[in-house]
């Protein structure tokens, strides 16, 4: 069940992944063909990936000082520190830095852009009301976002909404000059500058759905191969419900880092199980508590 999950999941991010690459592709070419300028396309991508790359090399450090977390030593945590360290070992993982948050609200994330340059950051909150054996459920969870390089491909994902973001901007900018285009050119030509303008207006909105499908997906890629470090599903799954249960707001969260916790700290849905409709879920960071929970119970 466990490698099931495991392969589902992967195979659905790939699936993904090609879903963005397309719709990037089918937005350059209608706004290649409506502006007539056809080098405006590789300088768009360009800029973009420029820009995400300076975000690409400082995630960690941007995403630590937003959320307010401090790094701890093996002297100020020892027990926490034992947990990562001998998970990490059996994850074949170099043991990352790790943070801590001062938040009485249960939660906790990984981020870097690669498992040498990783971290892992959990609230006070969390590590005061967590056992060992569910910290331990937490923890190998965060160390298989690292270990899976969920934390390189949320930047990738960051960067492909970014390219399709900045491209639908200027499709609806230069959309007039397209109807000029589409005058000399007949039907067709006003077919497609329609088409360009219609792409400008949902392809933000199809490149977040993406990414969001993807980071549910990563999600429980995460608890499947959690299981796998930890071979004891339980633990997880009892963490996962005292985080549930928690509605304490995380003070230092906010939507460009949502994504990255264990659950979503801005939108706590109750746990309603397969209560929550297909339409609500294609707006959320993560799978329902609930969900989660039966999954790992199957295990």
């Amino acid at each position: 069940m466990v490698y099931t999950e495991i392969a589902s999941n992967k195979r659905k991010t790939a699936l993904f992944l090609t879903g963005f690459f397309v719709l990037i592709i089918a937005l350059g070419y209608v706004f290649s063909y409506t502006t007539g300028e056809p080098a405006l396309l590789p300088f768009a991508v360009l800029l973009s990936i420029g820009m995400s790359l300076i975000s690409y090399f400082y995630s960690d450090k941007i995403v630590l000082s937003m959320s307010g977390a401090k790094e701890i030593k093996r002297i100020d945590d020892e027990d926490l520190y034992r947990t990562v360290e001998n998970l990490s070992i059996a994850a074949g993982l170099p043991t990352p830095k790790i943070y801590l948050i001062e938040d009485t609200a249960m939660n906790a994330f990984a981020t870097g852009r690669d498992p040498k340059h990783a971290v892992v950051a959990i609230t006070s909150g969390l590590r005061t009301k967590l056992t060992k054996q569910e910290l331990e459920g937490v923890m190998a969870h965060e160390l298989s976002h690292i270990g899976n390089y969920d934390i390189r491909l949320s930047t990738i994902i960051v960067v492909l909404v970014g390219v399709v973001t900045l491209l639908a901007d200027w499709m609806f900018r230069v959309s007039f000059y397209g109807r000029r285009r589409s005058n000399n050119e007949g039907n067709a030509g006003a077919i497609l500058m329609v088409i360009g303008i219609v792409l400008a207006l949902l392809s933000p909105i199809a490149a977040t759905l993406i990414q969001l499908a993807i980071s549910r997906k990563r999600e429980l890629l995460a608890d499947a191969s959690g299981v796998l470090l930890t071979r004891y599903p339980q633990g997880l799954a009892s963490a996962l419900q005292k985080i549930g249960a928690d509605k304490e707001p995380l003070e230092v969260a906010n939507k460009a880092t949502a994504h990255l916790y264990i659950d979503d700290p801005l939108h706590k849905i109750e746990n309603k199980g397969n209560q929550v409709g297909w339409f609500a879920k294609m707006f959320m960071t993560h799978p329902p508590i609930q969900e989660r929970i039966d999954k790992l119970n199957k295990m």
